[in-house]
């Protein structure tokens, strides 16, 4: 190896009550390189970046710097030593400006111990330019787009002399010209001669952008290698200790009797006309580009939201559906895309998230039965698998996968009628995909109708009985059979070769 090796990880371990997170890993970051941080949710990788960021320390093991062992304490300490993580879920203040975000907690002074305002929006302006931000670092955050914060979330990133760069999932929220433009911001960084470690469920990202990989399971360190040495098929086995079938649940796709029915539903800004029916056992796929009013639909159906008009059929009868509590009693539930910020209480233990909607059933007399509360949430986390050290472990200590099987979980409690699933392998590894698409090819076996919201071309084919696509607000194609193909997919969400 060529490039000087800046960061080592040596027998890290690190201990919580009742799991053991990591065990005995090992971690090497070159000057010029990305490595790529590879491993099922649960496999340690989150746990690993704390401890690098100073947040975790390890209970055993060392961590060496230009080949000299050092200790982050704090957060602090890890940012002194060069070492900074751009996070999917960056928490900015939309009250502050820009600048203010960049350099919030280690602003500029002047010789009066004040912050150096002229200081700090003259360095933030450097910081975003040369990542490709032109905007004003004097704006308000609440006055830019997704896509801006996420780049004010790098820049404050950088705002340190970094020399390590951590990046944990950066393209989740991202369209396709922003995660280009943000493989061309790892270029830089690479030629700035930074190590870069690389977090990502997506095959396509790693393999685009890393030199090299470093596989985790269970905790415990698998193997390193050049991506160059490696293949997909070779890199999963890796991940989950076995191979994993690429291919969709194989089912018999028999939609039975109609059991929701929308009609001209229009919401005065998200979306306009949408009309369908969905049947007991049937996978509707949900199609669209960013901004096609999807995810807006599914909460105003929900109860979330509402519409200006249009009605809803479930089961023949017409049904108002004022509030996700009208939803739920008319057998309507809704797994979000943001599962942390609106599917789960992160605070809460396991028991009580899955029992939430359900109270009527564990309580008697105004009382909660503490019993029936772990029988009812032991009953469907068990049906699906989850990974946890006990039905008492708070939510927010799972990993993603599990946390998403605890808001399934919930909701399945309720007996409902149709699931909307929205973007239900978002964020999680190739393993936990494969549970959950056999989990809905089960559901939909059962009579359970589903509705899957999906950007994924491959879940959406693999999965779907039919699809629905959106554009603007609006369904533009209703696709099955020979016609469900990636390029009319593409062609009816970009509205590519119809008529203006």
């Amino acid at each position: 190896m060529s490039d000087p090796e800046i960061l080592a990880l040596e027998g890290v371990s690190k201990l919580f009550p009742g799991v053991r997170a990591l065990s005995d890993v090992t971690l090497r970051l070159f000057a010029g390189q990305v490595t790529a941080l590879i491993g099922e949710n649960g496999a340690g990788k989150s746990t690993l970046v704390k401890i690098l960021t100073g947040i975790y320390q390890p209970d055993g093991g060392r961590i060496l710097l230009d080949g000299a062992e050092v200790h982050f304490p704090t957060a602090q300490h890890a940012a002194a030593a060069g070492i900074t993580a751009i996070h999917q879920e960056t928490v900015l203040f939309d009250d502050l400006s820009v600048a203010e975000n960049i350099f919030l907690g280690h602003a500029p002074r002047t010789r009066f111990g004040l912050i150096d305002t002229a200081a700090m929006m003259e360095r933030s302006g450097a910081i975003l330019r040369d990542i490709g931000a032109t905007f004003d670092p004097g704006l308000k955050l609440h006055d830019l787009g997704i896509a801006k914060k996420h780049l004010v979330a790098i820049a404050r990133a950088l705002s340190v002399d970094a020399r390590v760069v951590v990046m944990d999932e950066p393209t989740a929220a991202l369209s396709h010209k922003e995660i280009t433009e943000l493989y061309d911001l790892v270029d830089q960084l690479k030629a700035q001669g930074k190590a870069i470690l690389f977090i990502s469920h997506k095959f396509d990202e790693i393999f685009r952008i890393a030199d090299r990989y470093t596989v985790f399971r269970d905790g415990q360190f698998v193997g390193e290698g050049a991506m160059d040495d490696v293949d997909q098929g070779a890199l999963v086995q890796m991940m989950v200790g076995r191979p994993v079938d690429q291919i969709f649940p194989k089912r018999e796709r028999l939609a039975g009797t109609e059991v929701l029915r929308v009609a001209g539903y229009d919401h005065p800004t998200e979306f306009a006309d949408i009309n369908f029916a969905l049947h007991r056992g049937e996978i509707l796929g949900f199609y669209g580009l960013v901004g096609a009013g999807r995810s807006e639909f599914m909460q105003a159906l929900f109860g979330i939201t509402k519409p200006s008009k249009g009605a809803v059929r479930i089961d023949g009868k017409v049904r108002v559906l004022r509030s996700p509590a009208e939803a739920v009693a008319a057998g309507i539930v809704y797994v979000p895309e943001d599962r942390g910020a609106q599917g789960t209480i992160r605070a809460l233990p396991i028991f009580q998230n899955v029992t939430l909607p359900s109270l009527h059933v564990t309580s008697h007399n105004g009382f909660l039965r503490l019993a029936e509360e772990f029988r009812l949430a032991r009953q469907y986390t068990e049906r699906l698998d989850l990974r946890a050290a006990s039905l008492d472990q708070a939510v927010g200590n799972l990993s993603g996968g599990n946390q998403q099987k605890v808001v399934i979980a919930k909701w399945l409690a309720t007996r409902p009628k149709v699931i909307i699933l929205d973007e239900p392998t978002k964020g999680i590894d190739i393993g936990s995909k494969a549970a959950v698409h056999e989990f809905m090819a089960e559901l939909a076996a059962e009579g359970l109708a589903v509705i899957m919201v999906s950007s994924e071309i491959p879940e959406i084919l693999g999965m779907s009985d039919r699809v629905i696509v959106m554009r603007e607000g609006r369904i533009v194609a209703e696709l099955d059979g020979d016609g469900l193909t990636p390029e009319t997919l593409v062609r009816h969400a970009a509205g590519i070769g119809e008529d203006p």
